[in-house]
C-alpha cells in the first residue's frame, strides 16, 4: 500500500496538472498518467456501447443503469478517475451539474495499460473495495483479457476470466452476452475484409 506523504497532495495540486494528463490523488499521493492510446480508448468505447444500450437505454436489456466515461470520484480523501463507471439508476441522487461524484459506483471497469496497471491493480483496487464498489472489471487490450471481480467484504474475489473472442456474460451484466472480440476494434484495421459466401 502506498504510504500517505508528510504533505499529502491537495485538490489544488490536482488542478495544476496539465490537461493532457489524467490526475488522481491516491493515499495522499498525486498520480498522473497520459491519456489512453487508441487501443485502450477503442476498447473502452466499445464496452460502453455494448453495455449502454441494454443497461442504460433498456434496448434489448433491463435498463436501470447510468454509465459515465472517466468520472472523477471523490471517495473520502481519494480522487480516482476510472475508465468507465456505472451506477444503478436509483443511486444517482447527486445534482447533475456537479463536476464529480461522491457516491461510489456499483461497477467500475479499468482498462489496463503500462502507465496505469500498477495503480489499477494496487491502490485503486483497494480504495474501490473500502468504498464498497460491488463489481470491478480489469480489461487488458494488450493481452485481450478480461478479469471480473466481485467485492467480498473489503477484498475482491476473481469470479471469471475471459480472453480473446470468448463470449462474455458476467455480473452485474449477465442478462446479456457479447463477444470479447468486439472490444478490439483496431486489430482488424488495415487488413483485407474476410470474404463471405
Amino acid at each position: 500500500m502506498t504510504e500517505t506523504a508528510h504533505n499529502p497532495a491537495t485538490y489544488a495540486d490536482l488542478e495544476r496538472v496539465p490537461p493532457h494528463l489524467v490526475a488522481e490523488i491516491l493515499f495522499g499521493h498525486l498520480v498522473t498518467h497520459p491519456r489512453p492510446v487508441r487501443r485502450h480508448g477503442g476498447a473502452s468505447s466499445v464496452l460502453g456501447m455494448a453495455l449502454g444500450s441494454p443497461f442504460q437505454l433498456g434496448s434489448g436489456g433491463p435498463g436501470g443503469w447510468v454509465f459515465v466515461d472517466e468520472p472523477e470520484l471523490h471517495l473520502g480523501p481519494h480522487v480516482a478517475v476510472p475508465d468507465i463507471a456505472g451506477w444503478r439508476r436509483e443511486r444517482v441522487t447527486e445534482p447533475a451539474d456537479k463536476p464529480y461524484f461522491e457516491v461510489a459506483p456499483d461497477w467500475i471497469c479499468e482498462i489496463l495499460s503500462p502507465s496505469t496497471e500498477k495503480y489499477d491493480k494496487g491502490d485503486k483496487r483497494r480504495i474501490y473495495a473500502v468504498y464498497e464498489v460491488d463489481y470491478l472489471w480489469h480489461l487488458d487490450p494488450r493481452t485481450k483479457l478480461l478479469e471480473v471481480f466481485r467485492r467480498q467484504d473489503k477484498d475482491w474475489l476473481l469470479t471469471h476470466t475471459f480472453q480473446d473472442e470468448e463470449p462474455v456474460s458476467a455480473r452485474p451484466f449477465d442478462a446479456i452476452t457479447f463477444s470479447l472480440g468486439v472490444l478490439w476494434p483496431f486489430d482488424t484495421l488495415g487488413q483485407p475484409p474476410v470474404p463471405t459466401e
